[in-house]
């Protein structure tokens, strides 16, 4: 981009709930490493290319340092999820890093996703049925996809659920781009930290049968565990990462397939397709949010061009999911794509622990939705569904639904 051409402002403006900016397109085949503005007024380069997006993630020079004091901030506000103290606790990279992976991701693994199937779904019907009694028009987010990743996570975590509301607010600070003020985000995040010290110290006392009790019988640092502090912190991680994320996307993935109804009749007629259908919307998600920020510590280079130290990177995985190169006909929806490598999880060492999680809730949603609700259908045309906004993550403010 030449000096006088305007830079982009990041996230791209974008009215259309389920469609993606036309700059995407433009960027991957023009300008694959782009100057942009960011929230806070700062500059970061972006990247839309799948092969740039791949490697960026999977290169450990670019760091999760995002509090380094030369990296772009990305609110006014600063703090929130990538920059905040909290960031710094659980180990960036290295082997200290891979044994934090290790400890928790025991909890994560496709045969406990398994076993939590039934519970998952028996969940499900509880609230779809709750919903129906309710009456039409439903609000299939605030009813379905909201709720049910923040029981899952609550009770892996051994936390109330009946504690939900709060969580949600304090999650929603951490993910703040343009929301919340300065002095909201560092009260919420203090009620946060306090609440959940409170819960790792019963944990202790009462020892249960969930994630945190079993990273307090790791024992301590010097056994091959982790500190109380890195316990509270991974607690705060996983309860923010499991609401929104899987939440707004269990919205999303359902508005895409009633967008274009033959697709949910398609998955009527053939439930095997559930599993390839979750993987395709998640791939073709183009409200994700914000993309993974990256600091990079050393000067390299992508696609050619050259990135000095200091750089702040934002990975945009969902333009990158949408790349021609990578993905035949790669604008489509095609429930029935195999192999299917998108980066919505992202990539390397730093790839989403939780994905096993989302993606059963997401297989089992679909399952629930189908058998119970088939005549299951939009309450509002596509063009009134309204994006999610100043947060770090992407959803719809609602999904209105009928039967």
């Amino acid at each position: 981009m030449s000096q006088h051409e305007q830079v982009l402002n990041y996230p791209i403006p974008n009215d259309a709930a389920l469609e993606p900016p036309a700059e995407w397109a433009e960027l991957r085949s023009k300008c694959p490493v782009a100057h942009v503005t960011l929230p806070s007024g700062d500059q970061a380069t972006l990247l839309t290319r799948y092969d740039d997006v791949k490697e960026v993630l999977a290169d450990p020079r670019f760091t999760r340092q995002l509090s380094a004091p030369d990296a772009a901030r990305l609110s006014a506000e600063g703090g929130g999820v990538f920059s905040s103290d909290l960031a710094q606790i659980i180990p960036d990279g290295g082997e200290e890093h891979q044994h934090w992976r290790r400890l928790v991701s025991r909890w994560f693994t496709a045969k406990r996703m398994n076993a939590l199937r039934p519970s998952m779904a028996k969940t499900a019907e509880e609230l779809i049925d709750d919903m129906v009694k309710r009456g039409v028009p439903g609000d299939l987010k605030a009813d379905l996809g909201f709720p049910l990743p923040v029981y899952v996570i609550c009770d892996m975590l051994g936390v109330p659920a009946a504690d939900r509301d709060r969580f949600s607010y304090w999650s929603d600070t951490m993910l703040n781009l343009t929301r919340y003020t300065q002095a909201e985000i560092e009260a919420s995040q203090l009620e946060f930290f306090q609440y959940m010290s409170g819960h790792v110290a019963a944990k202790r006392a009462a020892p249960d049968d969930d994630l945190l009790s079993g990273l307090i019988a790791a024992g301590t640092p010097e056994e091959g565990g982790l500190s109380d502090l890195q316990i509270q912190v991974t607690g705060i991680a996983l309860l923010v990462a499991g609401h929104e994320t899987t939440a707004n996307m269990i919205g999303k993935m359902v508005a895409m397939l009633l967008a274009d109804r033959s697709r949910w009749e398609r998955l009527l007629a053939d439930p095997s397709l559930i599993r390839t259908t979750v993987e395709e919307s998640l791939r073709l998600d183009a409200n994700s949010g914000f993309g993974l920020p990256r600091y990079l510590r050393e000067e390299t280079e992508v696609s050619g061009t050259h990135l000095p130290k200091g750089t702040t990177v934002v990975c945009s995985m969902a333009a990158a999911n949408r790349d021609e190169s990578a993905f035949e006909a790669a604008d489509q929806m095609d429930m029935t794509r195999s192999p299917n490598p998108h980066l919505s999880f992202g990539a390397g060492a730093h790839s989403c622990l939780g994905q096993a999680l989302a993606r059963t809730e997401l297989q089992v949603v679909l399952e629930v939705l189908l058998r119970k609700l088939p005549t299951l259908d939009l309450a509002v045309p596509v063009a009134e569904l309204e994006r999610v906004e100043g947060l770090a993550v992407g959803g719809l403010r609602t999904l209105p639904v009928r039967w």
